[in-house]
């Protein structure tokens, strides 16, 4: 196991148990049992208790996000390579299917309320960012909206179909389909 020397260091650990179990199901004990750590250090880490452990790890997927999908939609001059490469980080993110989304967990369990405008901004960032890059591939902007989402959708959808059928591979299958719907500039 890694020497926890730090908050950041604790963060990997968390995550998987999250993303497991749930923020319901992720007891303290099962917490301290993945991160190596006593509920004193877990709250020498995170005064907050279990509800500040969760937004540490949102914390993390959204700025994981932001540099690897959100920023280069945005900013980069070939949006077209921008949209391939946002498919590629986002099957090595999501393990090519196998990992689920915590932020989509959250969405939809019992949690919602407690994180919503955490859960709403990051899908309206990716959604708004990917219009944008549609936009400059030159789509009008309402239907460059409307395929994002659809986009942002199929996505979180896939995840959840092949997590639930035990296929992963359908999620790379489904990217690809999803993929194919950008206009070639």
């Amino acid at each position: 196991m890694k020497t926890i020397r730090e908050r950041a260091d604790i963060i990997p650990a968390l995550t998987e148990v999250f993303r497991s179990h749930g923020y319901e199901g992720a007891s303290l004990a099962l917490i301290g049992q993945h991160t190596g750590l006593g509920k004193g250090s877990l709250y020498n880490f995170f005064p907050g208790g279990k509800e500040e452990m969760a937004a540490a790890v949102l914390d993390h997927i959204d700025g994981w996000f932001r540099t690897h999908v959100f920023e280069p939609l945005r900013a980069t001059s070939d949006p077209a390579r921008a949209i391939s490469a946002m498919f590629e980080a986002t099957d090595r993110y999501f393990h090519s299917g196998g990992r689920v989304c915590i932020v989509g967990v959250f969405a939809l369990s019992d949690v919602r309320d407690r994180f919503a405008e955490r859960i709403n901004a990051y899908f309206a960032e990716w959604r708004d960012a990917l219009a944008q890059a549609l936009q400059r591939l030159g789509k009008e902007p309402g239907a460059a909206a409307e395929l994002a989402e659809d986009i942002v959708a199929g996505i979180q959808g896939a995840l959840v179909t092949a997590r639930a059928l035990g296929d992963p591979a359908l999620f790379g299958r489904r990217l690809a389909r999803l993929k194919a719907l950008i206009p070639v500039a």
